[in-house]
This record gives structure tokens, C-alpha cells and sequence, in this order.
């Protein structure tokens, strides 16, 4: 069995060893100002099962530079959800967007659905999660103090201090499942065809909706057949060919 692990942990060691080889050669493809030859090196790495935030960004960057618009902000957006915050990632995503088609203005949030929306989307479910378990490790030491401690006001400040904890140990739990609960709804795509009719309907027979163009996001609502139903930003829906979209969760 020892001899196993020694085998495994060699080939996978040696594998990250080849990605990180072929991620460099791409790299210098790139700079070389050779970016189909660069995206065919990075999509080596991607079919090797191998997923970083800056492999993504590093393919979306040469995307951007032969002007494939849908791949661009495609890799851009898959970049982002593992660095959710990256400034460079945000920034090129907003240049991507531009040589978009479709101009879709977003419903605004408002009152208390923006205020709870803003601190849930703060945090990942596993941040959410870590700080839950800090708070109430927090409130338990304070109230073993309030506990065996005999001194009138350190017993009034524990007893005061760990509830205080308590509340946002469970505020910060809350928090956690909310966010689950967006993460399960969440379910963006990008338009790849270069025109998709959206019809009202999941067949060939429906009306057309509206149209939509390469490189627009979209919410996948539900599937049927091989129709995806997607909803905009701006809260229109309908029924495209799910040929014609790449989902984003897909890792």
C-alpha cells in the first residue's frame, strides 16, 4: 500500500509538472502574439481535467485578442468564479462585454432585497460555513468563562459577550443556507451561436420571443428536450436550441 501512494502521488505530481510545462509554453505563445496556437495549449491542460482561475484568464485573454467574443467572456466569467473579486479579471470582463451585441439593462434591486442580496453575495457558502464554526468556538469559551468564573462583572461581560457571539453565529448560519440557496438557482450560461432566435415556446413552432446574439449572458431556467429556458437580465424570458448556449457551472 505504501509503495502504491509513492506510485500515485509520482503520476500526479508528474502530470501538474506537464500542465505546468504546457501552461508556460502557451504563455509564451501568447506573447509571441501567437494565440490560436496558445488557446490549443491551454485547452490541453483544460481537457487534462485541470481548472485555475489564471488558466481561464490566460485563454480568455487570447479569445479576446482574435476578437472571439463569446469565448472570451465565457472563460472571463469562469475565471471569476474562482476569484470572484480579481480586479484584472473584472476589468477585461467589462472590455470583453463591450464588443457585445445585445445591450440588456439590469432590474435593479431594491430596499431590503439589495441590502441582504449584497452581504449573502459577500461570502461563499464555505466562507459563510468557516465563520459560523469561529463564532460559535467564540461563544463557547465565553460562556465556559461566564460559566466557572466567579468575579460578579467578567461573569456579567462573558455572559453579555457569548450571546452576542451566539446571534451572530446563527445570523452568520443563516447567511450560509441563503447563499446555498442562490448558488442552487444560479445557473448562468453564455450565447455562443452568433444569432439565436428565442421563441415563446420549446419547439421550432413557436413565435419568436426576441433575438439574442453571441456573448450575452443568461439564466438556464429549466430544459426540455434539447430546449434551454433562459431568462435576462432585464427579466424577459423564453426558449433557445441549448446547442446554441455553453453553461458556466460546467467544470
Amino acid at each position: 500500500m505504501k509503495h502504491l501512494f509513492y506510485i500515485l502521488f509520482f503520476f500526479f505530481g508528474n502530470l501538474v509538472a506537464q500542465d505546468q510545462a504546457v501552461f508556460e509554453q502557451a504563455n509564451t505563445l501568447y506573447n509571441e502574439g501567437e494565440f490560436e496556437q496558445a488557446i490549443t495549449k491551454y485547452q490541453s491542460i483544460l481537457d487534462s481535467k485541470q481548472h485555475s482561475a489564471e488558466l481561464y484568464y490566460n485563454i480568455a485573454n487570447a479569445h479576446y485578442k482574435l476578437n472571439n467574443i463569446a469565448p472570451s467572456i465565457y472563460y472571463f466569467e469562469k475565471a471569476l468564479q474562482l476569484k470572484p473579486n480579481d480586479k484584472e479579471i473584472l476589468n477585461n470582463l467589462a472590455f470583453a462585454k463591450k464588443m457585445t451585441v445585445d445591450a440588456i439593462k439590469e432590474v435593479p434591486q431594491l430596499g431590503l432585497s439589495k441590502f441582504f442580496n449584497k452581504i449573502t453575495n459577500a461570502l461563499t457558502f464555505d466562507s459563510w460555513a468557516k465563520l459560523t464554526i469561529v463564532l460559535m468556538v467564540f461563544f463557547v469559551i465565553l460562556f465556559l468563562v461566564y460559566y466557572f468564573t466567579y468575579n460578579t462583572a467578567r461573569k456579567r461581560f462573558s455572559f453579555s459577550a457569548s450571546f452576542v457571539f451566539l446571534f451572530m453565529a446563527l445570523f452568520s448560519l443563516g447567511l450560509a443556507f441563503q447563499k446555498q440557496a442562490l448558488d442552487k438557482k444560479d445557473n448562468p450560461a453564455i450565447i455562443f451561436a452568433q444569432k439565436s432566435e428565442v421563441k415563446t415556446e420549446p419547439n421550432q413552432t413557436g413565435s419568436e420571443a426576441f433575438m439574442l446574439h453571441e456573448g450575452t449572458k443568461v439564466q438556464v431556467l429549466d430544459t426540455i428536450n434539447n430546449w434551454k429556458k433562459i431568462k435576462l437580465a432585464d427579466g424577459k424570458t423564453g426558449w433557445v436550441i441549448a446547442s446554441d448556449l455553453k453553461l458556466l457551472n460546467n467544470f
